[in-house]
């Protein structure tokens, strides 16, 4: 941010007392967890990590994940495009993690350590103190591993009500099964302060807890923003992922989805089947690709879903307000059996249709939490870790019963073609992201008689002007072992690899690769033995191209069916035609010959709106010229 978050210097005065009793409380070694994602309380933990930068004394490692980020840009035609657009949507007063803007440049002191579990996707790449301090965990075992760590102080936002209950709110999922390990290892002391704020909206189920399970709130203003995420655009190749998936959605079933645009493509197609059938089946007909039988269909939605995720984000909401996310789970096994067996009983209307573990997406979508009203917010619940992502600990029966029909659906980087998943690093094990719970979903998929886990990709990536396959022979490391394999989603279909021999699993996984690239992954699995020399790649395959994929959906893009952005957009029509725009100009500034010919290209007169947002409607040097002609020809393709 361009401009030093201001606040209240009585605020700054509570904050810091709340500093001083930690360290009287703690000592000068201090090992604190956060909340993943929106749940940090930025002032708190900004004043403690400026006390480690005022005092070499005290040793602060702090230990969390998803430390999420103002967009810092670049360079300064990055700088101009994105400067209103950050100002717009944090404001000017949104305090960032103070550690993370020392930890991305390389600037942290010697006595500060932070340790993550998962990052903000890419945030990581070419960062060693990042890599170096990466812990490889699934998420219901982190709270295991902060006590291991000996994390000996937890800092949190919360929610109040005005019947003066607490919440997590937010960030339940660690911090109830972390609280919860500490009991139960006597002696090992833990400190903990809540911050409230007055934004975070009061969530139901195991979130809510008595006041003192803190040992100090603070109740003076935060004076922080909640993060939000803007919404991003819907590519042609993504709506096609996310329409393949959506119909592996049974009616009366189970949904968890992650964020991102292909959960969104699949929230969409979800939408599109339910209130617009007929152009529902419209596409279905121009993709022709078939799925695997008896596993969704693609009818409206009559029971609807029920959704139990991880990750509550804004397509559960778009789906709650479609009339989808309805199907209601109850915590009585007995009431559960009934429901499920089409027998009507007394509690229905107040079962929930919502459990989630943490959550985050946009300012709509926290608007929304906020302005649920008494009978609607109990249906939205919010749990630890070790209840959402797992089947253990004592309510196995029920939660198969709840969760019936379950789809969990993930998204990877790659996938090899005897189906294990790629998602969280590169080949030189740089970490992307991070394993999260998509390990522990797949794994509850194969517990479940009626459960199927879904890995959704793109078939193929692009960068600096190459195309590569993401579907692959093999890679030096996976996040899902070839042995938890099952559906397999890509822009040209579905992949049912359950059950199967590795030799079923290449021919189905070589069906939904790009055209481009099958017979060289089709000639390493005969190399290896484990294809038929004669086995032939089916014609309708041959034909997974992106050309054919445009030219199949094209009808429908333009009926708005598959729109850039669905559920609205943070960014002016302007902002939406040079974000993509100055992505390409990157991409293409890997190349000194692609950059002459565009420079050359470019005609800067034929786009007035988007030289005027940028300030090159009137280029007073050499660089702003040249920059000129290169956003013009990028605009013009």
């Amino acid at each position: 941010m361009s401009k030093q978050a201001q606040t209240d210097p009585e605020i700054d005065s509570r904050i810091d007392s709340a500093i001083d009793r930690v360290l009287a409380r703690v000592g000068s070694r201090i090992v604190v967890g956060l909340p993943l994602g929106l749940g940090k309380p930025n002032r708190l933990i900004n004043a403690l990590y400026q006390r480690a930068l005022d005092d070499p004394d005290i040793e602060l490692e702090i230990v969390t994940a998803l430390s999420l980020d103002v967009p810092q840009p670049g360079h300064w035609l990055e700088q101009r495009l994105m400067g209103p657009i950050v100002e717009r949507l944090f404001g000017d007063d949104y305090p960032r993690l103070a550690y993370m803007a020392d930890l991305k440049g390389n600037t942290l002191p010697e006595n500060v350590r932070v340790t993550e579990f998962y990052f903000q996707s890419g945030a990581a790449l070419g960062k060693p103190a990042m890599q170096r301090h990466y812990v490889s965990s699934n998420y219901t075992h982190v709270a295991r591993d902060l006590v291991d760590r000996g994390v000996n102080l937890m800092l949190q936002l919360v929610a109040r009500d005005g019947q003066g209950r607490l919440s997590l709110s937010s960030n339940p999922d660690v911090t109830l099964d972390l609280v919860e390990r500490v009991r139960r290892c006597a002696g090992h002391p833990l400190y903990s302060v809540a911050h409230v704020h007055p934004d975070l909206p009061f969530m139901h189920g195991d979130a809510v807890v008595d006041a003192d399970y803190f040992d100090e709130i603070i109740d003076c203003e935060p004076a922080q923003p909640l993060f939000a995420l803007p919404r991003q655009p819907i590519s042609v190749q993504d709506h096609a992922v996310g329409f393949h998936a959506g119909r592996l959605m049974a009616d009366g079933g189970t949904l968890q989805i992650g964020i991102g645009s292909l959960s969104d493509a699949l929230v969409n197609s979800l939408i599109l089947r339910h209130r617009d059938n007929d152009a529902y089946r419209e596409a279905l007909a121009a993709l022709d690709r078939r799925v695997p039988p008896g596993i969704g269909d693609d009818d409206p939605f009559d029971e609807g879903l029920y959704g139990a995720s991880e990750m509550f984000m804004d397509g559960f909401m778009h789906l709650y307000r479609a009339g989808i996310l309805k199907r209601e789970a109850f915590d009585d096994i007995d009431v559960m059996r009934r429901a499920n067996a089409g027998v009507e009983v007394e509690q229905a209307g107040t079962g929930a249709v919502m459990d989630g573990g943490f959550f985050l997406g946009t300012r709509a979508f926290y608007d929304f939490l906020n302005a649920l009203d008494e009978q609607e917010r109990p249906r939205f619940r919010m749990h630890g870790v070790g209840r959402i992502n797992q089947l253990y600990g004592g309510r196995e029966a029920l939660e198969i019963e709840q969760r019936r029909h379950a789809r969990f659906v993930n998204t990877c980087m790659m996938m090899t073609l005897t189906g294990a998943a790629v998602s969280d690093g590169l080949a030189d094990y740089q970490v992307v992201s991070g394993v999260g719970g998509q390990y522990n979903f797949v794994a509850m998929a194969h517990a479940m008689d009626d459960g199927r886990s879904i890995l959704m990709l793109r078939a193929t990536r692009e960068s600096g002007g190459k195309t590569s396959s993401n579907i692959v022979w093999q890679y030096p490391h996976t996040t899902i072992p070839r042995h938890l394999r099952d559906l397999v989603v890509t822009e040209y279909g579905v992949a049912d690899l359950r059950g199967r021999t590795d030799e079923e699993c290449i021919q189905a996984m070589i069906s939904i690769a790009d055209a481009r690239f099958q017979d060289e992954l089709a000639d390493q699995a005969r190399q290896a033995g484990k294809l038929d020399p004669g086995w032939e790649i089916p014609e309708r395959a041959r034909s997974n191209t992106p050309e054919a994929l445009e030219r199949e959906l094209a009808p429908l893009v333009e009926r708005d069916v598959f729109p850039d952005y669905p559920f609205g957009s943070d960014f002016t029509e302007i902002e939406r035609r040079l974000i993509p725009a100055l992505q390409a100009l990157k991409s293409l500034s890997e190349s000194k010959w692609s950059l002459a010919k565009a420079a050359l290209a470019g005609r800067p007169g034929h786009f007035p709106e988007e030289m005027g947002r940028l300030g090159l409607d009137s280029p007073e040097s050499f660089t702003e010229k040249l920059y000129a002609r290169l956003v013009a020809a990028v605009l013009g393709r």
